[in-house]
């Protein structure tokens, strides 16, 4: 695969050839297409995207690529040259990355192109296609997504302009809608569900497992809005679940102390980044006799789940993964929803423009193509006439050259916004075609 140009005023196609556009290609899964059991088994980390990308970098059909995955979505963004052979190439890929049989992809996979996928990569920067309406955290997620395939070098051009445009939509509809507004996020409905399970968190123990963003935006929202009874924070690294709960006056315990505080914790909200299930129903099932039947409610908001989903079935023990939290927020939805219609007026704009830059983008190598000619033709006039000249001082020299260079540029004017503005109801390779022939522009 030829290297790919990470300038984004680099040109794409030489000015000698007939533009080839590449057609913007979105392929990936979401909460909306895949239960979490799928949506687990293939997330991506961090070292896994650095070989995704390097793994598509061979393949002649894709020119750019980037791939974003969250605990809700594994997305990958194209500039491919083959539509179909890029979505064999990106199936197979994962398919072969994650050790999943390609036909369990099939019902959940979603492919967005040309302008869907424009609007569907803005939505997403915007969290108008999370789970939760309006949640900030998508946007960092994306931002890091963009920032590892730069540092593999395998944008370009169209994706470069693409998600800077994206985040710059982002930041707009953060600014000038209320979508943000009473923050609703993964961690929020966490909270928002141990209230449905209890009337008061006043006397209840919270133990949380981990000590990343999600188990500390949790944690805030307890101690700000309902002030539950103790609080107690497990993690692989003792220190940081020790700086987390010094932060809002709980206790740290280590990872291998779960199940002893099983006897005494009323909700666990879990969210590590564990390979495997950091709680069994074999940790579990022993001390439901010491609490004596108590309830016991899990809360797992990490994926790869956290929690073996067995627990379920021992007596007044409960588990919540990801998926359960999707309905549980209701505050802010009528309002959110409003400013949603904003945002999506927002978008609509950012799609057009981005649409016509785009579009124009097949142009540029003609109008590359005809200046070259037409400097050609004067610097080829000028030296015919070089020994009629030679009285001229430099100063004249360079008046003439800049005469010259205007009288190109308003000899291309014309052309260049006919062929940009050339109309829905015309065939602008037929101009772009005939355009080339006429100046012998492939010669």
């Amino acid at each position: 695969m030829r290297p790919l140009q990470n300038n984004e005023n680099s040109p794409m196609i030489s000015p000698n050839s007939k533009p080839e556009m590449p057609e913007i290609l979105l392929i990936g899964v979401n909460h909306k297409t895949a239960p979490v059991e799928l949506r687990e088994k293939l997330a991506l980390s961090s070292e896994e995207i650095e070989h995704a990308l390097e793994l598509i970098q061979q393949s002649p059909h894709i020119l750019e690529a980037m791939i974003i995955s969250t605990c809700n979505r594994v997305e990958a963004l194209l500039a491919v040259k083959n539509r179909a052979e890029a979505t064999k190439t990106m199936q197979d890929l994962i398919a072969s990355l994650k050790s999943i049989a390609p036909h369990q992809l099939t019902n959940a996979v979603y492919a967005h192109t040309g302008e869907s996928a424009i609007r569907h990569i803005f939505r997403v920067s915007s969290s108008l296609d999370s789970m939760i309406l309006g949640e900030p955290q998508i946007l960092g997620q994306v931002k890091d997504a963009y920032k590892a395939a730069v540092k593999k070098k395998s944008t370009g051009v169209i994706l470069n302009r693409l998600m800077h445009k994206a985040f710059t939509v982002a930041k707009r509809i953060r600014t000038e809608t209320g979508i943000g507004g009473h923050a609703v996020s993964i961690s929020y409905a966490a909270v928002e569900l141990a209230k449905k399970i209890f009337d008061s968190l006043e006397d209840k123990t919270v133990l949380l497992v981990g000590a990343g963003e999600m188990a500390e935006l949790a944690v805030e929202h307890l101690i700000r809005n309902r002030r539950a009874g103790g609080i107690l924070v497990a993690n692989r690294t003792f220190a940081a679940g020790l700086a987390l709960a010094g932060r809002f006056g709980g206790s740290a315990i280590r990872l291998e102390e779960i199940s002893q505080y099983l006897k005494t914790a009323d909700i666990i909200i879990s969210s590590t980044g564990a390979p495997g299930y950091v709680i069994t129903r074999d940790m579990v099932k022993p001390v439901m006799r010491l609490r004596k039947n108590r309830p016991l409610f899990f809360i797992d908001i990490a994926v790869p789940r956290d929690i073996e989903p067995e627990i379920n079935r021992i007596p007044n023990a409960y588990v919540y993964d990801i998926d359960d939290l999707q309905g549980l927020i209701s505050d802010n939805i009528e309002t959110r929803t409003k400013e949603s219609i904003k945002a999506e007026r927002i978008i609509d704009e950012a799609v057009l423009r981005f649409q016509g830059w785009y579009d124009n983008l097949d142009i540029v190598p003609t109008i590359i193509a005809l200046r070259a000619k037409l400097s050609a033709i004067a610097e080829a006039e000028f030296a015919k006439t070089a020994s009629l000249l030679n009285h001229l001082s430099d100063q004249d020299r360079r008046a003439l050259a800049r005469m010259t260079e205007s009288l190109i540029n308003k000899i291309l004017h014309e052309p260049t916004l006919f062929l940009k503005n050339s109309g829905a109801h015309r065939n602008k390779s037929v101009y772009l075609d005939f355009l080339r022939n006429l100046f012998h522009l492939d010669e």
